[in-house]
Order: C-alpha cells, then sequence, then structure tokens
C-alpha cells in the first residue's frame, strides 16, 4: 500500500473496536476528519462553509455533551473523497474558525454514539482539566471551576 500525502498522526483512538492494525487501515483509506478546539458556539454551517473549499462534504457530525446534547467543542466531517480530506488536513488544520485554531485529523470512520463527548461531566475530558478561563469552551474546566471560583455562576 502506498504511503498516504499526508501522514497520520500519533494519535489513536483508544476505544476503538478493533485490532491496531484494523484502525489503521481505516485511518490510511478514510475520508472522515476529526475537527477539535471548535468553540462551542461555532456552527455546523460554519464549518461547512470553511471546508466546503476543500471538496464536497458528505456529512458533518457535531460534538455533543452526552448529558446536556449542547456542542462541546469537536465534530466529525466526513468528505465524499480521500483526496479532498487530504486537502483539508494540508490546508485547514491549524488555521482559524470562531477566533480559535482548529485541530484537524484523520478518524477511522464514524460510529453512532461516537458524538458524545467521553469526559465525567459530558463533555471533552480535556474540558474538565483546564485550569484556564476559556471563554469559546464554557469557561473553566469543570472539575477545577468549583475551586477557582466557587461562588460564580457557570452559565453567563
Amino acid at each position: 500500500m502506498s504511503t498516504p500525502s499526508v501522514e497520520l498522526s500519533s494519535y489513536r483512538d483508544q476505544h476503538f473496536k478493533g485490532t491496531r492494525n484494523e484502525q489503521e487501515r481505516l485511518l490510511r483509506g478514510s475520508a472522515t476528519l476529526y475537527i477539535g478546539n471548535l468553540s462551542f458556539y461555532t456552527t455546523e454551517e460554519q464549518i461547512h462553509e470553511l471546508f466546503s473549499r476543500c471538496g464536497e462534504i458528505r456529512r458533518i457530525v457535531m460534538g455533543l455533551d452526552k448529558f446536556k446534547k449542547t456542542p462541546c467543542g469537536f465534530c466529525f466531517l466526513e468528505y465524499y473523497l480521500r483526496n479532498d480530506a487530504e486537502n483539508a488536513m494540508r490546508y485547514i488544520n491549524g488555521t482559524r474558525l470562531d477566533d480559535r485554531i482548529v485541530r484537524v485529523d484523520w478518524d477511522a470512520g464514524f460510529i453512532e454514539g461516537r458524538q458524545y463527548g467521553r469526559g465525567k461531566s459530558g463533555g471533552q475530558v480535556r474540558d474538565e482539566y483546564r485550569t484556564d478561563f476559556d471563554s469559546g469552551r464554557g469557561g473553566y474546566g469543570k472539575l477545577v471551576a468549583p475551586k477557582i471560583a466557587p461562588n460564580t455562576n457557570e452559565a453567563r
């Protein structure tokens, strides 16, 4: 098999149901991307507008807080063609969307249920441990917010 023109990152989904070799094979042929570091306020329309510059999009699946069912800063984006996904990796990864630098990575393919955050509080795990204030991602991290600002209202 030939080497992809856009290399795979070292990240692997630890919840992947299958072997490492199966995951590698799917990643090398996938036209699905994981888009991370999105603002909780970024819309599907904004994502479509930016990523459609690289090719025709089959679908976008917004990442949701598993309890509140509100956006939690990531999505899966599936192109029809692998080449279009490669162009998104090449040209959009590391650019700004909604005043945030987005992270684009290969995904082995969306499976129902993966759109929900895996953190204990329902969102993304990384947002539980953040110690900085990030208004685009809900304020302080969920686990540190009560210690940093115990008398503040989380929903501003």
